[in-house]
Parts: structure tokens; C-alpha cells; sequence
């Protein structure tokens, strides 16, 4: 069993956290009306896509109605949406939508992953919780070792970056903000990862404008040139 298959069925199976755990549960019981014949999945979301990525795409958690209902991360809601279809145009996915888990999308030379691995009340997990799923993504981005750049969607995703790489001191996020990990500033013989900050895919962001689709394109068509340099 590969590192990435293993830390995927502990992830699936966690149940550490009790508020999660009932929130994400009740959720999946008590449904959306546009999904009310759906069955919920309900459980962690572990990350997906090319175990030899040299791009993953970090998030903040699984949305409510979308990954908690479909099983996978940015599938079937809006911000999936808009994320595929960047992801698609920057040759990063074989198709610009995503709306189950068995839908024939395939992600080359990219994995999609979160921060927290359940989805939080109003997308806002306590501290404590972000901590114990603190080693789940340890060991995930540690299995991908390949990556050259993480798209840090949104400040806890960039934060949660940040934490894992050991950036002191900690820059401020931004969308474009690139942070290059070890190098000439470190005991680090050699740079790891470059982190991109993007502003989230959320329809907070993408309906008021403060991200648009040139905006997201210019961070993929700079995260795949970065893998394609080093």
C-alpha cells in the first residue's frame, strides 16, 4: 500500500473531531432540497488527482453541499466550477467540469487537496481542529514528492502552507504573493516548493469580482511555469 493510499483511507475513516463529525453527518441526513435524492457522503475528503504532480492546489475544507455530498474535493458546487475550468484551460484537467466523483475528470501533473478534511460549520474550523488535521496533510504533501508549487487558495490555505513548509517569518498573504521555501535564505541546500497565493474559488470572491477568470488563469499559467523551470 503507497504512502498517498494509506494516508487516504485514514483520512476517510476520522473521526476525531466531534463537532465535525455531527456537523458533516447531520448534513448529509438532513440534505439540500435541490439534492434531497441524493445520497450524502458524508465523511473526510481526502485529496485527489497525479500522485506525481508537480502543482497541488491547496483549499481551506470540503463545502457542505459539494465535496460532502459528491465524496470529492471541488466537486459540484460553484467553486469547482470555476476552478476546473482554469485547470482545464491551463492543461491541468482533461475536462472544465466537475459534477460527481465517477465523472471522467482526470488531473494531470496536479493534485487537489484541503487544509481540513471535513466540512466546518460556516467554513470556519476551530484551531484545535485544524491541528489534528495538521498531520494528515503532513504526510499527503510529503507523499508528493514531486511538487514544485502549491496554489495556496485563500489566507487558511496559504497559512496552512506556511505551517507545513516552516516559512519564518511569515509573509502576508496576497493573490499573485509567491514565497519560494528554503533556498539562499535557509540551511536548505536547495529552494523546495514555490507557494502562490490565489484568492478562493468562493462565490463570495468570484460573483463580487474581487477574483476573475483572468485573475485565477494568470496563477496557473504562472504555477505551470514555474513546475515546467525547476
Amino acid at each position: 500500500m503507497g504512502p498517498l493510499v494509506e494516508v487516504e483511507r485514514e483520512i476517510v475513516e476520522c473521526r476525531t473531531c466531534s463537532r465535525l463529525v455531527e456537523w458533516r453527518e447531520r448534513v448529509a441526513v438532513e440534505k439540500r432540497a435541490a439534492y434531497r435524492d441524493e445520497t450524502y457522503w458524508g465523511r473526510p475528503i481526502p485529496g485527489f488527482g497525479d500522485p506525481a504532480a508537480r502543482i497541488v492546489v491547496l483549499g481551506l475544507a470540503p463545502a457542505a453541499h459539494g465535496a460532502n455530498r459528491t465524496g470529492r474535493m471541488f466537486t459540484g458546487d460553484r467553486s469547482g466550477d470555476w476552478l476546473f475550468r482554469a485547470m482545464h484551460r491551463a492543461g491541468l484537467a482533461n475536462q472544465p467540469e466537475s459534477v460527481s466523483a465517477d465523472d471522467g475528470l482526470v488531473l494531470h501533473d496536479a493534485w487537489v487537496t484541503s487544509a481540513i478534511k471535513c466540512a466546518p460549520p460556516d467554513n470556519k474550523p476551530s484551531t484545535q481542529e485544524r491541528d489534528a488535521c495538521g498531520g494528515f496533510l503532513q504526510r499527503e504533501l510529503a507523499a508528493l514528492d514531486q511538487t514544485k508549487v502549491v496554489v495556496c487558495l485563500g489566507t487558511f490555505g496559504f497559512a496552512a502552507a506556511l505551517r507545513h513548509f516552516g516559512v519564518r517569518p511569515k509573509p502576508k498573504f496576497g493573490h499573485g504573493v509567491e514565497v519560494v521555501v528554503g533556498g539562499a535564505d535557509s540551511d536548505d541546500a536547495a529552494p523546495g516548493p514555490t507557494l502562490i497565493g490565489c484568492f478562493h474559488v468562493s462565490q463570495l470572491n468570484t460573483f463580487t469580482g474581487r477574483l476573475t477568470e483572468e485573475m485565477l488563469d494568470a496563477v496557473f499559467s504562472r504555477a505551470t511555469e514555474l513546475a515546467a523551470e525547476r
